[in-house]
């Protein structure tokens, strides 16, 4: 059953944002590249993929709906960090703007009675509560490393390890 042309509207919203989130961890990983932290950069990259990853389930799901896909133009990114705790900090508020267009989806989606759509705004609602509170802990561990540069190389190897679950 398809969805009304504003909740349409709404999804294609969200698909912007999510493929710009992953246009922007692309540039904090390249932030992380050119301050020698490959395992930050890793952390980033693989953040960009889940980003698209979800850009894609929204594209999905519309498209199953019977509505159509508008993609939209994307903005550069910020490439204005000044430490691994600016870009971070930045990550955070990002995300806190994805929590926020997605309660708004799902408003929308309840006022419309699109009951369709609540299924998969609550795994979204769900991610968001694990993404912030993942840059959360790693906002603190990077403050508590401080500028102590072994301690920052310890995290840089720990965030090497991460491998994109594909979302």
């Amino acid at each position: 059953m398809a969805m009304s042309a504003d909740l349409q509207d709404a999804y294609n919203d969200q698909i912007t944002l999510e493929f710009a989130s992953s246009y922007a961890y692309l540039q904090m990983a390249a932030f992380f590249e050119d301050a020698n932290l490959p395992g930050f950069a890793n952390w980033m990259r693989q953040q960009a993929e889940e980003e698209r990853a979800h850009a894609m389930k929204f594209f999905d799901f519309v498209l199953d709906r019977g509505n159509q896909v508008e993609l939209r133009s994307i903005s550069a990114p910020s490439a204005d960090y000044t430490s691994p705790l600016s870009v971070f900090e930045a990550s955070l508020a990002h995300e806190q703007k994805v929590t926020a267009s997605i309660h708004d989806l799902y408003s929308r989606a309840t006022d419309a009675k699109d009951y369709e759509s609540l299924p998969l705004l609550h795994w979204f609602i769900d991610e968001q509560v694990e993404e912030e509170a993942t840059v959360g802990e790693l906002i603190e561990q990077i403050a508590m490393a401080g500028d102590n540069g072994a301690a920052l190389l310890l995290l840089d190897r720990e965030l090497g390890t991460r491998v994109s679950g594909g979302e």
